[in-house]
């Protein structure tokens, strides 16, 4: 493919919505197979890194999703590019350039890659899920044996068992839920984050159909962003403004200890 039909194929992908510049380097870099400058909204791809067409594809659907990050944010070139966001709206373009058969993934199509999958889930994933439901369980009958005894839990978790007590309480959390263990224990932990049981095993169904935690996250856990231009803004402006003002406070407070210092020296 030459750099028209990319565009072309990525274009489909955003419904022709705020356009940008797609360019070949015509090199070959070992640093990174594409760029995006978001300055001039151009998506650079280092097409001499690719063996195939379907990697570009690839490269190309990521540069895209930094784009279509940048275009919702303004914060996105004063922090880290690779946000639970951006995540969710690559792993969004990358399961629409698949329906779409703009893109194809090898991981769900190789026989070597959906039988290691499968060992993987099964054999470690799914155990492990279940390995932890049952530490939280012996956790639980820790924390009575503690009240039974008058023993703080807190002391018994972090002297004895040397574990951080906020760690053992999410392992506690788990065993007290009905949390299928197929999902696995850290997406099990994100899971009981959510307060209302029917939400949850709408979750659980998701992540089984194969959604990933930056799209669960967003979906359900963070609130949801404005989809004017504008709102998004005035909010990041809102949010800019009270760290701003968190960290005047803090200035202040050290301030006045090394006044305080040196007035008593």
């Amino acid at each position: 493919m030459n750099q028209e039909q990319v565009k072309e194929k990525l274009l489909i992908l955003v419904d022709g919505k705020d356009d940008f510049t797609l360019l070949f380097s015509g090199k070959k870099s070992k640093k990174v197979n594409g760029l995006y400058h978001p300055e001039k909204k151009e998506i650079i791809l280092h097409n001499k890194n690719f063996s195939n067409d379907n990697s570009m594809m690839y490269t190309a659907i990521h540069e895209l999703a930094h784009h279509v990050h940048c275009s919702r944010s303004i914060g996105y070139a004063q922090s880290r590019a690779h946000t639970i966001e951006f995540k969710t709206i690559f792993h969004n373009l990358l399961d629409l350039a698949e329906k779409k058969g703009i893109y194809t993934n090898e991981i769900f199509s190789n026989k070597e890659f959906t039988e290691l999958t499968d060992k993987i889930k099964n054999d470690y994933i799914l155990k492990n899920g279940e390995l932890m439901k049952q530490f939280g369980k012996l956790l639980l009958d820790a924390h009575m044996l503690c009240e039974k005894y008058a023993v703080r839990f807190e002391d018994y978790v972090e002297r004895v068992l040397l574990m951080q007590n906020s760690a053992a309480r999410s392992v506690m959390k788990l065993a007290s839920l009905n949390i299928n263990p197929e999902i696995g224990f850290e997406n099990m932990k994100i899971v009981s984050r959510i307060a209302d049981e029917e939400v949850r095993k709408e979750v659980e169904a998701a992540f089984i159909e194969g959604s990933t935690p930056e799209v669960i996250k967003t979906q359900y856990l963070e609130k949801p962003k404005p989809d004017d231009l504008v709102e998004r803004l005035l909010l990041e402006k809102e949010q800019v403004e009270k760290r701003i003002e968190s960290l005047r406070k803090k200035l202040k407070i050290i301030e006045d200890k090394i006044n305080k210092i040196d007035g008593d020296a």
